[in-house]
């Protein structure tokens, strides 16, 4: 991992996403030579245009990418961006990063991934950098746990993201 080593990574070609106005969302990299994990960012541009941000990526290898990929887009898809940003760690930003971490599985499932392997490495990943940055276990074991519930027992990505924008009335 980024972390651990110096080993450097192939850049992964980032996914289509569009929001939830049907606004197409551009991918910029970034790299912040301060930072040893890769992360995400979603937000509204100066010019008020969709776009993720994707620092560090040459740091993880591309199951752990396109995870962040599809994670900063799915806030997105769910207008989380275009909301108040929720007090950190209040209850709705933790179910906001709940819905943007099931969406964003479901869409690497249903989209990217070849085989098991995949998946395995995105977790063991997600799970090294979470450690290397100092969450708590309680929190890593959380979040692993809504993953793999949502990977291995919810349906088609589109379906999830259709209750999700009915349930707020968006759709």
């Amino acid at each position: 991992m980024g972390e651990e080593t110096a080993e450097t990574f192939t850049i992964a070609e980032p996914p289509i996403c569009y929001n939830n106005l049907g606004e197409k969302v551009n991918f910029l990299q970034k790299n912040n030579p301060n930072s040893k994990v890769t992360a995400g960012m979603a937000i509204r541009g100066p010019d008020r245009k969709p776009i993720i941000y994707r620092f560090n990526y040459e740091k993880s290898p591309p199951e752990f990418q396109i995870f962040v990929d599809y994670h900063e887009c799915a806030h997105h898809q769910t207008g989380h961006v275009d909301q108040p940003h929720p007090p950190r760690n209040s209850y709705e930003h933790l179910m906001n990063e709940s819905i943007a971490d099931c969406l964003a599985i479901l869409r690497m499932r249903d989209e990217w991934m070849r085989k098991t392997i995949d998946y395995e490495i995105f977790i063991n990943t997600l799970k090294k950098d979470m450690e290397f940055i100092g969450f708590p276990k309680i929190s890593i074991t959380s979040r692993l746990s809504n993953i793999e519930n949502c990977y291995y027992n919810y349906g088609p990505a589109g379906d999830f993201l259709e209750g999700i924008l009915l349930g707020k009335g968006s759709n």
